[in-house]
């Protein structure tokens, strides 16, 4: 039975995550103390200055909560998974769990995205409930503002995700109205992420990843960016590309089902990713 190990991204955070695996892996914990300089147990399950949802906390704190139970998965010694894969900021653990880099490299790694991430503003993002994808392509390529957006996120038949700019974001949700959508919900971001307005941070990100050693994938690893397997040969120029590319999730897991992957299972606080990969086995 193929099983394929999913890490959810930003959005599954809560207050609370994590609970008593800061104790029990104590090691990973102190580490993650020392590469950001402060408590990733109080943040998690305290968040007593209300940090938990800045991009620039959420990602690194995901991260560190995503890793623990995947340590905990491989400590009870549960099936090893075909394939990995993460939804954005996720896919840092889906690497980590194919041992492309250690945690600490990859808890490095996320707090620099994350922290340029985090500076980017001026723009929003929202999701797109009831219409298929390239129905909402041809609406966003039907007016001035909606060729000024991007979708972002393509996470199921029914469900998109755009980004650009939140003056354009509003000028087309009329046109997405008249069209029969289900929903059209801004959602709470700083940032329009996965779009060209990210292009800055990817290229000064990109920089970053010039000077860290990659091993090959001993797991195939689905990359948001192609929606296939991270060649072995340039992970870094596959990683490089995500922040400002649109995340195919969708893609993603239609051709996980089309090998005849059955077993999907979320390694994250939460149940995002199992909903997803149900409404898109459902649809299918």
């Amino acid at each position: 039975m193929s099983i394929v190990c999913l890490f959810p991204g930003q959005g599954s955070q809560s207050v609370g995550m994590g609970g008593d695996l800061f104790v029990r892996y104590a090691d990973w914990t102190a580490e993650a103390d020392q590469v950001l300089g402060y408590s990733i147990r109080e943040l998690c399950l305290e968040d007593p200055r209300g940090e938990l949802g800045l991009t620039q906390f959420t990602q690194p704190a995901l991260f560190v909560v995503n890793a623990l139970m995947w340590r905990a998965r491989v400590d009870e010694g549960r099936p090893a998974p075909a394939f990995v894969a993460g939804h954005s900021l996720g896919e840092y653990n889906a690497l980590l769990a194919a041992g492309v880099f250690d945690f600490v490299t990859g808890l490095t790694l996320v707090r620099e995205r994350g922290a340029l991430m985090g500076r980017v503003s001026g723009g929003g993002m929202a999701a797109v409930i009831g219409l298929a994808p390239d129905r909402i392509a041809a609406i966003l390529e039907a007016s001035e503002a909606g060729r000024r957006l991007d979708v972002a996120n393509f996470n199921a038949f029914d469900q998109t995700v755009i980004a650009g700019p939140v003056a354009d974001i509003e000028a087309v949700k009329a046109d997405f109205e008249a069209a029969g959508v289900r929903a059209f919900t801004l959602l709470k971001v700083s940032a329009p992420f996965h779009s060209r307005y990210m292009h800055a941070a990817m290229e000064e990100f990109g920089r970053h990843l010039d000077g860290v050693t990659f091993a090959a994938p001993a797991i195939p690893v689905i990359a948001n960016v192609t929606a296939a397997p991270y060649p072995a040969d340039d992970v870094r120029g596959t990683l490089a590309k995500q922040i400002g590319s649109s995340v195919r999730w969708l893609d993603s897991m239609v051709g996980l089902l089309d090998q005849g992957v059955i077993t999907f299972e979320e390694v994250g606080p939460g149940n995002v990713l199992t909903k997803l990969i149900t409404r898109i086995k459902k649809s299918r």
